[in-house]
């Protein structure tokens, strides 16, 4: 198989990373909100438990939604898409020291951690869109810490809403991709 035509695969199969991109959306605003109206340690909780079922809640979706859920045997990117997956939790392990030591980096921490988790996605999906979300959250993070940390949730609303927009974007991508064809 070759690259593009890996490529190609993992863009149909996983929508654009529409559900996935949907389902830590839903996460990071939930977080969020519960860290505007309850407490920051409910929030931290419920991102960092709910985010281990993001990739089991991605393929429950894509499986109602009537596509398939995972790629075929032979293609060679399936191993990228695994190894790309574990850099989110491996980072978080940061995410302990930094709270601690300021707990308005949380989200802005985890921005960065998860926008730089994007970037590799721009090959593994041989798609574009995610260079400017990976760099939305980097640079988001960024600014949100060096210049608006006097509020806790700001980083995981910001977060929230760009995953979620980029989501349609994704979606929206391969659905012209496939109109195109027919």
């Amino acid at each position: 198989m070759e690259v593009r035509d890996a490529q190609r695969e993992v863009r149909t199969v996983y929508v654009g990373g529409f559900w996935g991109q949907l389902v830590s959306s839903v996460i990071w605003l939930a977080s969020a909100a519960l860290g505007s109206w309850v407490s920051a340690q409910a929030a931290i909780t419920e991102v960092v438990v709910c985010g281990f079922f993001i990739f089991p809640l991605t393929m429950l979706l894509l499986r109602i939604s009537g596509g398939r859920s995972s790629l075929s045997k032979s293609n060679p990117l399936s191993g990228l898409a695994m190894q790309i997956a574990f850099t989110v939790p491996l980072g978080m392990l940061l995410l302990a020291p930094v709270a601690t030591y300021r707990l308005n980096w949380f989200y802005p921490a985890l921005m960065v951690i998860v926008g730089a988790h994007y970037l590799p996605f721009t090959f593994l999906y041989g798609m574009r869109m995610f260079l400017p979300l990976g760099a939305i959250l980097v640079g988001g993070g960024t600014v949100i810490a060096l210049y608006c940390s006097g509020t806790f949730s700001l980083g995981g609303w910001v977060g929230g809403l760009t995953l979620f927009v980029f989501a349609w974007i994704g979606r929206a991508v391969v659905e012209g991709e496939l109109r195109a064809e027919n």
